[in-house]
């Protein structure tokens, strides 16, 4: 090692010490002869003092910028009196430099590195080498390295064995298109990168393996988002001879102890377990952030009893919903915020009008247009939630959901701030199946392998929508952070699940023939889990983006800036591969 601290290593205790630091230059600074220059490592950054008799001796010193990395050895002093820095942890003390050497001269970078404007993303993904040299980025990657060890350490204390599965695989659908990887040895024949290793867990529990995890990438051709990434990292746990609760308790476990050891929190378990349909009537999606103490109410009933009303169809349709959002102590309502709101709401499909709840007359577009008894029904529900503004929305049950629930997030960031602080909780009873309009048949709303509830079984083939699996996901701030199931073990289950999705026999052995004749020797009970690492520490670090927690992402786009990737390949690569461009001739 030719140094023999870190930059940000140094304390009072040193004082006195001849050391010798390396890193990079984070700024100069001359002040009457006397060059301070702060060297920044991944560990922090020291003060360097080089004064002038120093200078005449030392070649090239005039010449360092920020970003040269150097080598610098000196006696560590204390700073005088009233210059300390308490932001640095080095902040008491300084090196007074008795030699020093350029390793690498460093180009003017394109950004400020540590400036607190924003800085376009678009260019610290193509320096990206640079951008990781900031300081939010080392914090991420560290704390994306704890969050790492302390999970792989908990799932060995428990016997958990980390397997490795292949990259190079068998397309099977999971819900998004493959990447597809050509075979040379076999023309016309194609690997797929795996979506998860959903197939080859569950056939380590065939194998008695009993508990597996693993710390996996997993590759999806999707349209991306702020939370995806054509590559993603999950952490993958399988187990057998476990109910749905087993898995449950071993996350909130793992999470516990993730809490503790990274950010020196505690968790608060058991997490709450709310059903698919509460969540969707409560919060009007299966992603609550619980933060926020907000919650629409379903009043469909008042709409049923209310039929000779104006606002709405006689007779009510099935997918019809009428919703009531409080909004207690609501300052910022005024009759053209209302007016702006309905407009709003007609654009996206559905009514919307409010109650303004006063503790004298409560007051309403709405009151002329319900009977006296539906209006002191509605009047009578909102004035147990205390004054404030009602917002009422009818219609499309879907729209309904949706377009509540966006006002719900974004009064509630107006009514109490931006949310703080880490709220999990479990959204389980999902349907096992959705019905797919455009090819008029159901598909599974997780993958085909996730058991059906006990109870419902006898429902799958007369009562299919009404089915719910035996799935759970974790959700996080608003985030989903994990999902996982109860699988099918029983090979009449199985079959019948394919029979559903309207999988021809010749389709099933195709794409699952493997797995099915695998389930004939013997299989376990089991269940697991996946959570998206990346989406994870995203949530931890209160990082909007998972770009800011993963060391090479790519844009939107699916493109890297920094390695330009995707790019062409040259004819001779494709020959070989038995392809060639379509617009070669």
């Amino acid at each position: 090692m030719i140094r023999t601290h870190n930059c940000g290593a140094l304390r009072s205790t040193d004082i006195g010490k001849t050391v010798t630091l390396a890193g990079w230059i984070n700024r100069r600074r001359d002040h009457g002869g006397v060059i301070f220059l702060d060297l920044r490592d991944r560990w922090g950054m020291t003060q360097l003092v080089v004064d002038a008799q120093v200078q005449k001796r030392l070649n090239r010193i005039d010449r360092v910028r920020p970003e040269y990395v150097v080598l610098a050895e000196g006696r560590v002093r204390k700073r005088p009196e009233g210059l300390e820095n308490p932001r640095l942890q080095t902040g008491e003390v300084e090196v007074e430099v008795k030699e020093f050497r350029i390793l690498s001269e460093a180009k003017l970078p394109p950004f400020e590195l540590e400036s607190t404007k924003e800085t376009d993303e678009g260019l610290r993904l193509q320096y990206r080498y640079l951008d990781l040299r900031r300081s939010r980025m080392q914090h991420n990657l560290r704390f994306r390295h704890q969050v790492t060890r302390v999970i792989r350490e908990y799932l060995s204390d428990l016997e958990f064995i980390e397997v490795e599965t292949p990259f190079l695989t068998k397309s099977t659908p999971e819900g998004a298109r493959d990447f597809l990887v050509p075979c040379r040895l076999a023309p016309r024949r194609f690997y797929a990168l795996p979506q998860s290793p959903q197939l080859f867990k569950q056939i380590l529990m065939v194998g008695g393996v009993d508990r597996y995890f693993q710390v996996v990438k997993c590759f999806r051709d999707e349209d991306l988002r702020a939370d995806r990434q054509p590559e993603f990292t999950q952490v993958d746990i399988e187990m057998s001879f476990v109910e749905a609760g087993d898995v449950l308790t071993l996350v909130e476990g793992m999470i516990s102890a993730v809490l503790e050891q990274a950010l020196n929190q505690e968790a608060k378990v058991p997490f709450p377990r709310l059903s698919y349909h509460e969540c969707l009537t409560r919060y009007g999606t299966d992603k609550p952030d619980l933060r926020i103490p907000l919650v629409m109410e379903d009043l469909t009933q008042l709409a049923v009893s209310e039929h000779a009303s104006p606002l709405w169809p006689a007779k009510i349709p099935d997918d019809f919903m009428l919703s009531v959002l409080p909004l207690p102590g609501w300052k910022g309502f005024s009759r053209k915020v209302g007016d702006d709101l309905a407009a709003l709401a007609r654009h996206r499909g559905v009514a919307l009008s409010w109650v303004r709840n006063e503790a004298n007359e409560p007051s309403s577009p709405l009151k002329n247009k319900l009977s006296k008894q539906g209006w002191d029904t509605l009047t009578g529900h909102l004035q147990a939630k205390g004054n404030g503004i009602a917002l009422v929305s009818w219609g499309n049950k879907e729209k309904v959901r949706e377009f509540l629930g966006e006002q719900r997030k974004e009064r509630g960031r107006e009514l109490f701030g931006e949310p703080e602080g880490f709220s999990f909780c479990w959204v389980v009873d999902f349907p096992l199946f959705e019905w797919n309009e455009e090819e008029r048949r159901w598909d599974s709303m997780h993958h085909p392998f996730t058991a059906p509830h006990p109870s419902d079984l006898e429902r799958l083939e007369t009562e299919t929508p009404r089915v719910r699996a035996q799935s759970y996901d974790l959700v996080l701030n608003g985030f989903e952070v994990g999902g996982g199931s109860v699988r099918i073990y029983d090979p009449v289950v199985q079959e019948k699940i394919f029979r559903l999705l309207q999988l021809s026999e010749e389709e099933i052995q195709r794409k699952f023939g493997f797995f099915v004749e695998s389930l004939q020797y013997g299989c376990p009970p089991h269940g697991g889990i996946a959570l998206g690492l990346d989406r994870l520490v995203m949530a931890l670090c209160g990082e909007t983006s998972i770009r800011e927690v993963i060391a090479f992402p790519k844009t939107q786009k699916g493109t890297c800036l920094l390695t330009g990737a995707p790019s062409p390949v040259e004819m001779e690569q494709l020959t070989p591969l038995g392809m060639r461009l379509k617009n070669e001739t």
